[in-house]
């Protein structure tokens, strides 16, 4: 038997006359772990996409040797049946049923007269959830009361259920705090050790680097390299030149001083109180004080569940939470925000951490995207639109912000990730707004799009605009931000200058505020 699983000859692959795969090529050892690399748009979830069916035999052109064998795929049933099995970014679990039921979903467990046998059911449910570390869950439990990091496992189990041979995760973690990415990638390593095969698509280059026994790495449509662990370079640095075509010699651009002075306080928040939107008992938010200048780049760190977000949202018009109290200050004056219509009155944004959610109608197009949250104040009069306007607006940022797209009347849910993040942004600078809030900016974009995302947060601040970066990974508040508030449980943990920010400043105040707490 060959010593490869898989085996993808001269794939291409059109939408619309236009090559998303040109020519490419991939080939997978037996029993390892094979990293997917690449910028946004690049081609990679396309080629799992003709690998798994869901672009069916005769879409595509060229070869897939599986087991040696040559495979046409018509839809996604016939390479599970292969043991071929694909796990989306978007997670496919139906919320409301348990645990048990949707590792089975699709997959039931029945008699032979077709009715589902449930003890056969509860047993292999509690079965594959020993092997990916949920042997302790309740197995009722409603898949919708888990976290995210959980029902990524469960997403697991359920493929184990398949008796898969080959396992693609697209982003597996992209969603993930650190420990839960953790888990899930010793997990990978145990799967590879009872011979599973997995292919893995991912931006965070450091979980690339340590899980990986090859890497191959897609630009634009078009098979670039293959590394392989023990024989070629295997560092962040490296596979960041295959994916961008160059050197990224510095990943956060540096800001001029001089041509962005830090000015006077343009939000100030007082005593911020704010208690869980469903138990009015429990306090979220405990006396939170920030202030944030013009120009200035100021970061929320903190460990997940620290309330970063929380603030954000309940600041925006009180999006989250009950009995708020507390002040806000525009400008040194006094506002009064009780709903996201005036938060936009008053000149603050919000662009949140969940864009397919709650950023963008994925349905629309650009333009419609890009004009929405603005179209009231600046695109409309009496109730009538001016569509020229929006098209002049749109077209503008579109170049802007470097949004790659055909035309701004494309559909934004055709659009990569990057470039769907650049539309979000793009939606709230059209709203002139003096405070923009960034909540997890640059999640699950590669580096290329993140510099851009970078970029276009420093010209924010040369325009004299209070930025705030909420961000789970620390190299980015390190990298981007002028002064940072650390959170934790709630409450301000500290408060740290460029000059003191570290990753190990970060955690000292935060371990000095538990011990605070606890004392």
């Amino acid at each position: 038997m060959s010593d490869y699983i898989l085996e993808m000859n001269h794939i291409t692959k059109e939408f619309s006359g236009v090559k998303a795969l040109d020519d490419v090529n991939l080939k997978v050892k037996r029993g390892e772990i094979h990293a997917l690399c690449g910028e946004n748009g690049a081609g990679k979830s396309t080629l799992m996409n003709v690998l798994s069916g869901i672009y069916p035999f005769g879409t595509y052109s060229g070869d897939i040797m599986y087991n040696g064998e040559l495979v046409k795929n018509h839809n996604i049933k016939d390479s599970e049946k292969k043991g071929i099995v694909i796990i989306h970014q978007e997670l496919a679990l139906s919320p409301y049923l348990s645990i048990s039921e949707n590792v089975f979903m699709g997959n039931e467990q029945t008699t032979m007269k077709g009715v589902i046998d449930w003890t056969q059911t509860r047993n292999k449910a509690q079965e594959m959830l020993e092997k990916v570390g949920l042997d302790n869950e309740n197995l009722d439990a409603p898949v919708n009361s888990l976290g995210v990091g959980k029902q990524q496992l469960i997403e697991i189990a359920k493929a184990l259920a398949k008796k898969v041979d080959l396992l693609i995760l697209d982003e597996p973690t992209a969603a993930l705090n650190d420990e839960e990415s953790a888990q899930l990638l010793e997990i990978m390593l145990k799967l590879k050790a009872q011979g599973i095969t997995c292919i893995i698509i991912s931006h965070k280059l450091n979980e690339i680097s340590y899980v990986a026994d090859s890497i191959t790495v897609i630009r634009d449509g078009k098979t670039i390299e293959t590394l392989v662990k023990g024989v070629d370079e295997f560092t962040e640095d490296r596979i960041i030149k295959g994916m961008v075509g160059r050197e990224l010699t510095n990943r956060y651009p540096e800001r001029n001083r001089e041509e962005c002075p830090i000015g006077d306080v343009v939000l100030e928040v007082k005593n911020w109180n704010v208690y869980h939107p469903e138990d009015a008992d429990r306090q979220v938010l405990k006396d939170i004080n920030i202030q944030v200048r013009a120009g200035e780049v100021v970061g929320l760190a903190g460990l997940m569940g620290a309330g970063r977000t929380e603030f954000a949202m309940s600041l925006f018009g009180r999006e989250y939470g009950q009995k708020i109290s507390g002040e806000i200050y525009m400008h040194g004056k006094p506002v009064k925000i009780k709903n996201v219509k005036e938060a936009i009155a008053n000149k603050i944004a919000y662009t949140s951490e969940d864009r397919k959610t709650y950023g963008l109608v994925l349905i629309n197009d650009i333009k419609w995207n890009m004009t929405l949250a603005a179209l009231r104040t600046f695109f409309s009069k009496n109730g009538v639109v001016n569509g020229n306007d929006e098209i002049v607006a749109a077209e503008k940022y579109k170049k802007l912000i470097n949004v790659k797209a055909n035309s701004i009347d494309q559909e934004v849910g055709a659009l990569s990730g990057g470039n769907q993040q650049k539309v979000v942004l793009a939606k709230w600078m059209l709203t002139e707004p003096d405070v923009l809030i960034l909540d997890e900016p640059t999640r699950g974009i590669d580096v290329g799009a993140k510099y851009e995302i970078y970029c276009a947060i420093n010209d924010l601040a040369k325009a004299g605009k209070a930025v705030i970066v909420i961000s789970s990974e620390m190299p980015e508040v390190i990298g981007t931000c002028d002064r940072t508030y650390v959170l934790n449980e709630g409450q301000i943990a500290g408060e740290l200058s460029k000059e003191e920010l570290s990753q190990e400043k970060i955690m000292k105040c935060i371990m000095q505020h538990n011990n605070r707490k606890g004392a």
